[in-house]
């Protein structure tokens, strides 16, 4: 007679990077997600840090720009390095420990949209920098564009304004 089969947990990824505003996301889901929990999760939890190349940073055009781009592949490599660690440290501060990091180099709108792919995810998590709609037209959205073309639930956490 077999074995009843395990169910397979859902997948949750958050998108990471160096802002406020996604490491509020983070602890926003971590407290309604995972904590309450205990180590009985009702999804398996993946961080994804988008690395921008070095040279959507700097341009290629211009004299000088071959030396540039190792030194600042070097500091985009570190800062990754920084953010998913916090992240990782975050998680740990809040006893989930089995976490899954990833560094993927390219424009985060794409690396998220992907990684919900690659992962089979249910949900991606993603913070809100609370463009106004100039900015927003000008920078696009992460957000906004993965709450299009995302293949699952976009949850887009946006950190309460403080009222005085």
């Amino acid at each position: 007679m077999a074995s009843p089969a395990v169910a397979e947990k859902q997948v949750m990824v958050v998108g990471m990077d160096d802002s406020e505003h996604s490491t509020y996301a983070l602890e926003w889901t971590l407290d309604h997600f995972f904590t309450p929990f205990a180590s009985n999760h009702p999804f398996k939890l993946v961080l994804v840090h988008a690395k921008p190349t070095p040279s959507s940073v700097i341009g290629l055009a211009g004299p000088g720009a071959a030396e540039v781009l190792p030194m600042v592949e070097t500091d985009l490599k570190k800062m990754a390095a920084r953010i998913i660690e916090a992240a990782r440290e975050f998680c740990l501060s809040k006893s989930v420990h089995d976490v899954i990091v990833e560094v993927v180099e390219g424009d985060a709108r794409n690396v998220l949209c992907e990684a919900v792919e690659k992962h089979h995810a249910s949900i991606l998590v993603v913070g809100s920098h609370g463009y106004g709609p100039i900015k927003r037209a000008v920078l696009g959205s992460v957000s906004d564009y993965c709450a299009h073309h995302a293949h699952c639930t976009v949850m887009i956490v946006k950190r309460p304004k403080i009222k005085h």
